[in-house]
């Protein structure tokens, strides 16, 4: 019987972490699904969190308080693509949109289209990024 798996994407643990009994167990997550998850760490991950690899993550947070402009947006697009082209071999990015019709709500919802290297499959993933604390007033 052929085996439709494709087990050089990768496998590891579930985003977040889930425990699936009590003997240890840790749920999986393979293929395109670790991919997207592998990404979506990577954008939410500040340099220097890591302490074996500082440089690792997407700097985001440091745009959360600036105006949004076109300067702006076209950091934001760099930060994000230079993170996956160092970051993530896997993928290949083809465009990265962002949607400005959120900001007054304090939103920017950032859409990456990407191909996965290997199997020509192509994907996307709708980021959140919140410009502001969330509250009540």
């Amino acid at each position: 019987m052929a085996e439709n798996h494709k087990s050089f994407l990768g496998t590891g643990w579930a985003f977040p972490p889930q425990f699936l009994d009590s003997l240890g167990g840790v749920k999986m997550s393979s293929d395109e699904e670790d991919i997207r998850e592998s990404i979506y760490i990577l954008l939410t991950t500040t340099p220097g969190e890591r302490v074996m690899n500082p440089a690792y993550g997407c700097d985001l947070h440091s745009q959360v308080f600036q105006n949004i402009n076109p300067n702006t947006l076209t950091i934001i697009e760099d930060m994000i693509s230079t993170a996956i082209l160092l970051f993530e071999p896997r993928v290949r990015v083809e465009a990265i949109n962002i949607d400005t019709s959120m900001q007054i709500e304090g939103r920017l919802n950032i859409e990456l289209i990407y191909e996965i290297k290997g199997v020509n499959s192509r994907k996307n993933l709708v980021y959140p990024f919140y410009l502001a604390e969330a509250n009540d007033m």
